[in-house]
């Protein structure tokens, strides 16, 4: 049977209960007990002699007094490791860490490369300062360093972010090493990202995308969309190129990055008609976007009826302009600069590239041209409409050799083009690729065997809306 004692009576104080320190206490005359801190040789902190030994169940509490001592002096500590006479662990290291400057991280990283047995985890405090004598250490050690040293030394080398050990981490992440090692120099470029030159680290990090190396593709994927303009990084991968879980791996990035409204410059028929399939494919982007899409007319009025929208959906930032046109003529010389700077009057405008020019869609027609001739044994016909400059047509002669495939500049007038439609009309006709996106005077006029125009066609459709869904 338990005896309980006996209540307070009303109004009476409540006992209360000495707080007993954690680290002990000692007997009084009347029995009781009062708290006892270590005795100071324990705590001395220039006595490292006291130091109980790893694994001693003291060892600890001892340690955390170490820490907790105003004023230590760090010297006889640093011989005591030199020398040996005392282990460093990690606990001993965590108790001094506060007190490490740099050139006491400077001594101590020294003594770590120079035992091969040394503890791995003591290696990331050591060279956390930022210091040059600190870089100099690292690179002498990855000098001679065997591969599983190398592999730690590799991330601490990029955390110096010192642009001049960039050749270097490229090296080693280009390089015939073992996987390992070539992750721990791309985390060596991921820990230092805000260090690098820019272009060489894009170039650098589109090619690991394609990697076959998934972790390594995976992980440049994620660089690219870190660094500025990375939609703009990401926008120039080829997605044909892609594992497919690196694919979705850039889709997951792209949806997480801000994009800005778009408007799409495109050809337009008379009276600033727009072709069904250039909507659908702006709705589609639209939705993939999160953000406003217009399709600006060549034929149609410059600005639309009220731009505000737009700007709202901008949020104060650039609204980017594409011109959906392949090639560099009197469009894209002419009109568009004049587009460009009505759209101005209504606030900040990015500009980007015509269509034509970029190497994804230069990728998607070549692939397409070596399609058909695959299928038909000889290769197609490269129709364009009549070209006004000499850019465009030394522009039409760079896809020709591009594509391995004879490009044609076609009047619209079937008068003007019967030796053509001769060639097109003939029993054992040419096989023809029309350069337009979507339907338009030249395709109107032409033989329905000459197939669709090009966002009719499934490459053509995806690799813009891969391209464009990308874009900032």
């Amino acid at each position: 049977m338990t005896v309980l004692p006996p209540a307070p009576l009303p109004g009476s104080p409540r006992p209360t209960r000495k707080h007993v320190p954690w680290w002990g206490s000692r007997p009084t005359a009347d029995g009781g007990s009062s708290p006892e801190p270590l005795e100071s040789s324990r705590v001395a902190a220039s006595s490292t002699a006291a130091l109980p030994a790893v694994g001693d169940p003291t060892r600890w509490s001892w340690l955390q007094q170490l820490r907790r001592q105003p004023v230590v002096a760090l010297e006889p500590w640093l011989e005591a490791i030199e020398t040996g006479a005392i282990e460093l662990d990690a606990e001993l290291l965590a108790a001094l860490a506060d007190r490490l400057d740099a050139a006491a991280c400077r001594r101590l990283l020294a003594w770590w490369l120079a035992r091969p047995q040394a503890d791995p985890a003591l290696l990331a405090s050591l060279a956390r300062p930022r210091d040059a004598a600190v870089a100099r250490l690292l690179r002498e050690a990855l000098a001679a360093a065997a591969p599983e040293r190398a592999a730690l030394l590799l991330p601490l080398l990029g955390h110096q972010r010192d642009p001049a050990d960039f050749p270097a981490l490229e090296g080693w992440v280009r390089g015939a090493h073992p996987a390992r090692l070539r992750q721990a120099a791309l985390e060596g470029l991921a820990v230092g990202l805000p260090a690098w030159p820019l272009p060489a680290l894009r170039t650098l990090l589109r090619g690991l995308a394609v990697d076959l190396d998934g972790t390594l593709a995976a992980t440049a994927v994620d660089l690219l969309a870190r660094l500025p303009q990375g939609r703009l990084s990401l926008a120039r991968l080829q997605p044909g190129q892609l594992d497919p879980a690196v694919l979705r791996r850039r889709q997951r990035r792209l949806a997480a990055l801000p994009a800005a409204p778009l408007v799409l410059v495109v050809h337009g028929r008379s009276g600033g008609l727009i072709p069904p399939e250039l909507e659908l494919l702006a709705a589609e982007l639209e939705r993939r976007r999160g953000a406003p899409v217009l399709l600006q007319s060549l034929t149609g009025t410059v600005l639309p009826p009220d731009p505000r929208p737009l700007r709202q959906a901008a949020a104060s930032g650039p609204v980017s302009l594409l011109p959906l046109l392949l090639l560099p003529g009197s469009h894209v010389c002419r009109d568009l600069p004049a587009i460009a700077a009505a759209w101005r009057t209504s606030g900040p405008l990015r500009s980007l590239p015509f269509l034509g020019a970029w190497p994804a869609w230069q990728t998607a027609l070549r692939e397409e041209v070596a399609a058909l001739k695959a299928a038909a044994g000889a290769p197609p016909l490269l129709l364009h409409h009549p070209l006004a400059s000499a850019v465009a047509g030394r522009y039409l002669a760079h896809l020709a050799g591009l594509c391995a495939a004879p490009c044609r500049a076609t009047p619209y007038d079937a008068s003007d083009r019967e030796e053509l439609l001769s060639l097109l009309e003939a029993p054992d006709p040419l096989p023809v690729l029309p350069l337009v996106l979507a339907a338009n005077r030249l395709t109107d006029g032409l033989p329905a065997a000459c197939g669709a125009p090009l966002l009719q066609r499934p490459r053509f459709h995806t690799c813009l809306l891969d391209l464009l869904e990308a874009l900032p």
